[in-house]
């Protein structure tokens, strides 16, 4: 039996000097007004206010307010990509997750800050799971978190049947992360759900993936909005005869999962330590390398010096 569930991913610019709060309603206006029958609509990470930490603010506040607002107006599920939460001394890179009703039903902060890179986020602890009755369970994941199996594999295991991912990603490295969202579906036999941003909110490329591997829809570096009807039913389904009706790795995952020595608390990894800090990547100093080099020439022991007379002896 057919479980369809509409959802709606939003890729739109993104600023990193000025709020784009109003833009993301005009956004979800058109987009409601263009396809009435989504029941969820997904914005991409640090949609609201860009990629800067000093845009943090308390959670709830007025942004969570504005969208719980949309979300009743239109009675369906939102989740406004998410914004930097300032909690006591910390900061985190923090999703929410509102109801038809307009109520938040849970947060989730992001687990794998992009380090070394986004310098002072504080990673969360959580994963987020939760249900959207007479269809399914969801879980919730952001950006890098999808580079480490782990955390997907978790969600997976939870029950999670769609993955919902807003990322923000403007680098070079965005065919890779095509390719493990994809395997990530793949692997863990569910729907994936990748919307990126524009701008300085990334170089788009959404991409969205089935239980099978399948490729379901990849948007452009254009702005888009993305409705696309999934049918819950084909996870259940792919889970329990197998992706493509061959491999059924989580049903493997499940049968081994005691084997996975490396995950023992206090499992020491000296191949893990040498790899040495988590640190940016830094241009080589020709300098420093003529002053190692000159350094090396002085521990050198001196040549003799032979003197020779006018006979040569």
């Amino acid at each position: 039996m057919m479980k369809p569930f509409a959802i709606a991913g939003i890729q739109m610019r993104i600023s990193a000097i000025h709020s784009n709060v109003e833009m993301m309603k005009l956004k979800l206006d058109i987009a409601m007004n263009l396809y009435p029958w989504v029941e969820m609509v997904l914005f991409s990470e640090l949609c609201a206010f860009g990629p800067l930490t000093y845009t943090a603010q308390e959670i709830p506040g007025e942004f969570e307010e504005e969208m719980k607002k949309m979300a009743k107006k239109y009675k369906i599920w939102l989740i406004p990509g998410s914004i930097f939460e300032k909690s006591g001394q910390h900061i985190y890179n923090t999703a929410s997750v509102i109801n038809p009703q307009g109520e938040v039903v849970t947060r989730y902060r992001k687990m794998f800050p992009f380090y070394p890179y986004e310098v002072g986020v504080t990673p969360g602890s959580e994963y987020c799971v939760f249900d959207v009755p007479d269809v399914g369970r969801f879980g919730l994941s952001v950006c890098y978190d999808m580079w480490f199996p782990e955390t997907i594999r978790t969600l997976a295991v939870m029950g999670a049947e769609v993955i919902l991912h807003p990322t923000m990603t403007g680098t070079i490295d965005r065919d890779i992360e095509l390719s493990i969202a994809r395997a990530m579906a793949t692997v863990n036999q569910c729907f994936f759900f990748d919307v990126n941003g524009l701008d300085t909110g990334g170089s788009g490329r959404s991409i969205v993936c089935g239980p099978d591997g399948h490729v379901l829809y990849q948007a452009e570096g254009n702005e888009e909005i993305i409705p696309i009807e999934l049918d819950v039913e084909r996870v259940k389904r792919s889970r329990e005869l197998g992706v493509l009706r061959l491999g059924q790795p989580l049903k493997s995952f499940r049968d081994h999962m005691g084997q996975f020595s490396i995950y023992q608390p206090g499992k020491k990894h000296p191949y893990l330590e040498s790899l040495g800090p988590l640190i940016k990547p830094k241009r080589v100093d020709k300098l420093s390398q003529l002053k190692m080099k000159e350094n090396e020439m002085l521990e050198e022991p001196p040549t003799p010096i032979v003197y020779k007379d006018e006979n040569n002896i």
